[in-house]
């Protein structure tokens, strides 16, 4: 058996050095999924521009970001219905979207709730991971053997994982109550905005 394993981050470098670890004990590439906040634009490909408002809801494009090994090395640029422009790879992706990442540009209903659901994660957990990424974070996925759940939680936890409830008890107090993929994805200004609420991430890249 197997279950999948989450964590959002405030900071892109944390989440893919918790992608390098987890590939580093095993765990299959495919098994893997990033899906990062990119409305600052510090994710993109060479040449590509750093507003992304080009991008209409459920466009996907084919090039590469990030030009490291293993799964980030196969990151593509996405527009996801109320998140807005992702950068992402693997399973999550692929089922969100129901194609693979960098596939021609098409339509997208949503779903990465549902997906995260599909995976084995509660109702109100795939509602933070997709609120988390929505307000600028990065989130981080595994599917990993019962064996082995412990050791890639310990990774994740290990990079500086967000405090789960402790991150939705300040979303709840303003108001949340679930994602809302009808909702207009947050801008540079917003996000900038909520992570300065937070008080302690001032580099998240």
């Amino acid at each position: 058996m197997s279950k999948a394993i989450s964590a959002l981050y405030d900071q892109y470098s944390e989440a893919s050095d918790a992608v390098t670890d987890l590939e580093a004990i095993g765990i299959d590439r495919d098994e893997i999924s990033i899906v990062a906040n990119d409305a600052h634009g510090h994710h993109r490909p060479e040449g590509e521009p750093g507003d992304h408002t080009g991008l209409g809801a459920g466009a996907a494009t084919g090039a590469a970001v990030g030009g490291a090994g293993g799964l980030l090395a196969g990151l593509g640029l996405l527009a996801i219905p109320g998140l807005g422009p992702v950068v992402a790879a693997g399973w999550l992706a692929a089922t969100a979207l129901g194609a693979g990442v960098g596939a021609a540009a098409g339509a997208v209903t949503g779903g990465i709730v549902d997906a995260l659901k599909n995976a084995g994660h509660s109702d109100e957990e795939a509602n933070f991971y997709a609120e988390g990424v929505r307000r600028g974070g990065t989130l981080v996925s595994a599917k990993v053997p019962d064996d082995r759940a412990a050791e890639a939680e310990a990774i994740l936890r290990r990079h500086k994982a967000v405090d789960r409830e402790a991150r939705t008890a300040i979303y709840r107090n303003n108001g949340w109550s679930r994602f809302d993929a009808e909702a207009p994805p947050y801008g540079r200004e917003e996000i900038d905005r909520e992570y300065a609420s937070y008080g302690s991430v001032t580099e998240r890249y």
